[in-house]
């Protein structure tokens, strides 16, 4: 008689699973809460301490870590060695292993959990068992996914599981530990004030994708386990591709200072991950209308995102533009209905982000380089700003200044935004000298028919020369905000004063490469 191990935290399955194993004439080895549920249900069950021969101890810390439950699982059953030893010490084999592990992930994710409470969910046995039975997947069938059950029964039913299927089980095995085990020591490392000296970052695959950036390029979605593109869910329209996905998430992070803004809708309208349209309004139309206005050109083919749920006004407004990917919290039934008419958009809720206290990763050849996320809560204490000319803003610069430098945030550098009324009107981006980033703002303003005069300006870093302020000043703009810091400041800051212009430093800056 075949004998099977079952002892899992998630249960989804598992009386289905062991009472079709039963009636496939196997015999069934179980602990603890998992051999409680399955006797309830009639399923005939040996505990695990009937094949050790000694009781679970220490609130169910030792139960498992045992010769006559590891022996069963290692015995390879075509070596006489270990065939002799099992017989020698009175030990069965064990084909099967169904085992998940105590829930970690879950629980550090609640914010009231304690240390203690976390420590006891570190899985041992559960890891120890699944190891042992994917090492030796040659003889034992190894399943951690209750989703795999079916398919398991299934097979038994027609004769066996194939070496290539044992050894994807196995395979599944190692990827569950590796993530398990990155998301403990992600967890004992979080409190150290530098970043840790290893780290562990397991991606799991979301979805294939047609292709990469280019057609010759394979591609797919991986995600991790924290909040983010793995919440996403799609509505409508065909698979979202590569650099849709790139999009959506400079889309998403464009838009975050305006996440948690209640009285105001925001919208952004990205092109090749940077913004080419940025506004508030009063509602999602209107802040659609105002950002589509700051460049109807480059518009064409773009990602818009949205801080707040998208109704059917914004869905009509967007109707006459073609748009590759549209994002928001939600999107309302009659908005959808709307929206559905245009075959080649994607429709996509992602919810506000919860937590942007992670490490933030970009690829370099051989390995990563590893950052502090970008939060905009630590370059807007304005608190910390000081007004470094003679001339003030006046209120209504004041606003529009507070809404440019949240917006250039955005842009790659060298990243300069001209703002009227709290809308982007020009734009200069990437940019390898600032006062070109400076030049093309004013450029993409005055091509697109706006007024530069009056118009307050951001730019991400300091300017190194006055050539940008009076770049700035010849094009009508009152006012700059910028971080400061530039072995020249007092002469930009001295430009401003002699060209009328209010300027802001910020202390800090806002790079993105």
């Amino acid at each position: 008689m075949s004998r099977a191990l079952i002892s899992v935290s998630d249960k989804r399955g598992v009386v289905q699973f062991a009472g079709d194993l039963v009636r496939l004439g196997w015999e069934i080895v179980s602990t603890g809460g998992t051999a409680e549920a399955l006797t309830r249900e009639g399923i005939p069950v040996i505990p695990i301490d009937q094949v050790t021969g000694f009781p679970e101890m220490m609130d169910g810390r030792v139960k498992t870590l045992h010769p006559k439950v590891h022996g069963g699982l290692l015995a390879r059953r075509d070596n006489q060695h270990d065939l002799a030893a099992l017989k020698q010490h009175g030990i069965t084999p064990i084909d099967l292993v169904a085992v998940n592990l105590y829930p970690f992930q879950q629980t550090v994710a609640k914010p009231e959990t304690t240390f203690a409470q976390a420590i006891e969910q570190i899985d041992i046995g559960g890891p120890s068992m699944l190891r042992s039975a994917a090492k030796n997947h040659a003889s034992v069938i190894v399943v951690v996914d209750p989703d795999d059950y079916p398919s398991i029964i299934t097979r038994l039913a027609d004769g066996g599981i194939a070496a290539n299927e044992r050894q994807a089980l196995a395979a599944k095995v190692f990827a569950h530990t590796a993530a398990y085990d990155a998301a403990i020591l992600g967890y004992l490392s979080r409190s150290q004030e530098s970043l840790p000296p290893v780290l562990s970052v397991v991606l799991r695959r979301q979805q294939p994708l047609r292709y990469g950036e280019n057609p010759h390029q394979r591609a797919a979605l991986y995600a991790t386990d924290e909040p983010g593109i793995r919440d996403m869910h799609q509505l409508h329209g065909k698979e979202l591709s590569f650099n849709n996905l790139l999009d959506v998430d400079a889309a998403v992070m464009a838009i975050a200072p305006w996440h948690n803004n209640k009285s105001r809708a925001a919208c952004v309208i990205i092109k090749h991950t940077t913004p080419c349209g940025i506004a508030l309004g009063r509602n999602a139309a209107d802040a659609y209308e105002r950002a589509l206005a700051t460049d109807t050109t480059s518009a064409f083919g773009s990602v818009i995102a949205f801080n707040t749920v998208i109704d059917r006004a914004a869905a009509e407004a967007m109707r006459d533009l073609f748009v590759e990917v549209v994002v928001a919290p939600r999107v309302d039934a009659e908005a959808l209905t709307v929206l559905q008419a245009k075959k080649n958009l994607r429709v996509v809720e992602l919810p506000r982000p919860t937590n942007d206290a992670t490490l933030d990763f970009k690829r370099v050849r051989g390995g990563f380089l590893a950052q502090d996320r970008f939060r905009f809560s630590e370059v807007a204490d304005e608190s910390k700003w000081r007004v470094a000319t003679t001339r003030r803003p006046t209120d209504a610069q004041w606003n529009d200044l507070r809404f440019a430098w949240a917006a250039v945030g955005a842009i790659k550098s060298n990243a300069i935004v001209l703002v009227r009324d709290e809308a982007a009107i020009g734009i200069g981006a990437g940019q390898m000298s600032r006062v070109d980033s400076s030049f093309l703002a004013v450029h993409k303003a005055k091509q697109q028919g706006h007024e530069t005069r009056g118009t307050v300006l951001a730019s991400d870093a300091f300017f190194p020369f006055r050539d940008g302020v009076e770049e700035a000043a010849a094009a009508g703009v009152t006012a700059i905000i910028q971080p400061g810091g530039s072995v020249r400041d007092t002469e930009v800051i001295a430009a401003a004063d002699e060209l009328d212009l209010a300027m802001i430093l910020t202390g800090m800056r806002q790079f993105r490469h």
